[in-house]
């Protein structure tokens, strides 16, 4: 569990919540709710809008199945500019991040494997290129927000182990992608060169299902373990550490530069929640011992979170 932060909220009423992301440009936070089962077309999936202190604003902010929305299980987002994105099965769909109000509805071509497209999670590159993610075919698309959201295909790769959460690193432009099926966090260059990072070893298994990956501000590396309930931090000399454990299946994670927070949904405990993070200090001696405050918590005890669910995305 997190240490109880200075700087900590809890958002609860949620329905199997997939992802939590920040608007950079202002104070207010989206997180996606599936409702149901993950690949089904129910049309009951709802965004809920939150206030920087985790207060709901709007718990069904965006509803499918309310007048001509369609939003059947939405997963991952990315906010750009005014808009919304949100990966719902097959299709991108994009959302006035004011209002609520439909604005693009993006789909994507059938892969040669004949896998029906199930998008899984969208980052935002420079220059309106986005993102997306298709976890069960070993899949990552390259979409032009500039050319009327124009799709192409960036990399289909067996070596991807289903690519689950993916991040555009805040130095080299290059997308950062966290596998599902084998714990490895692997680097494809903007023109679908494919490296592995990290992997676990033939005798240690460090990671399992991995949900979501971001960085904050100094470029520090964080990503979630679904099934394991841990966040893991890897610092820019390439440092493991466990900021956080059993925690009841943290999804797909973002970090709000801004703020130095970390936005956590726990999909199975129907919450989420905010949390403060550390900030590097310059002036500390490496042998002078680190405090629960370097890490931006308190004193007081952990939080009560309800138990974990089984261990499936």
């Amino acid at each position: 569990m997190w240490p109880a932060a200075s700087h900590a909220a809890q958002v609860t009423g949620l329905e199997s919540p997939n992802s939590f992301v920040g608007d950079p440009q202002g104070k207010e936070f989206f997180i996606s709710n599936i409702n149901g089962e993950p690949e089904a077309r129910d049309n009951n999936g709802f965004i809920t809008k939150v206030d920087a202190e985790g207060k709901v604003l709007n718990l069904k902010f965006i509803q499918g199945g309310i007048s001509d929305m369609m939003l059947h299980a939405p997963k991952g987002m990315a906010l750009v500019a005014n808009i919304l994105y949100i990966a719902d099965l097959d299709q991108l769909k994009g959302f006035d991040k004011a209002t609520g109000k439909s604005l693009v509805t993006i789909s994507f071509p059938p892969q040669p494997t004949k896998m029906p497209v199930s998008l899984t999670d969208v980052t935002a590159g420079p220059n309106g290129i986005l993102y997306a993610s298709d976890q069960s075919s070993n899949t990552i698309y390259r979409i032009d927000s500039t050319a009327n959201h124009k799709v192409s295909l960036l990399i289909h790769d067996e070596r991807l182990a289903g690519p689950a959460g993916i991040a555009v690193h805040p130095r080299t432009g290059h997308i950062i992608a966290v596998s599902w099926e084998k714990g490895k966090i692997l680097e494809i260059t903007p023109d679908g060169q494919l490296t592995e990072l990290v992997s676990n070893g033939f005798f240690t298994s460090r990671f399992q299902n991995l949900s979501g990956v971001d960085f904050d501000r100094w470029g520090n590396m964080y990503v979630s373990d679904f099934t394991k309930g841990k966040i893991w931090r890897m610092t820019r000399d390439n440092h493991f550490q466990v900021i956080a454990e059993y925690l009841p299946a943290p999804a797909d994670i973002s970090i709000d530069r801004a703020n130095n927070l970390i936005l956590v949904p726990y999909h199975y405990a129907h919450t989420a929640e905010i949390n403060g993070l550390e900030a590097p200090s310059e002036g500390k001696s490496r042998d002078t011992r680190r405090t629960l405050a370097d890490y931006g918590f308190g004193a007081a005890g952990p939080p009560t979170t309800a138990a974990e669910g089984s261990p499936k995305k």
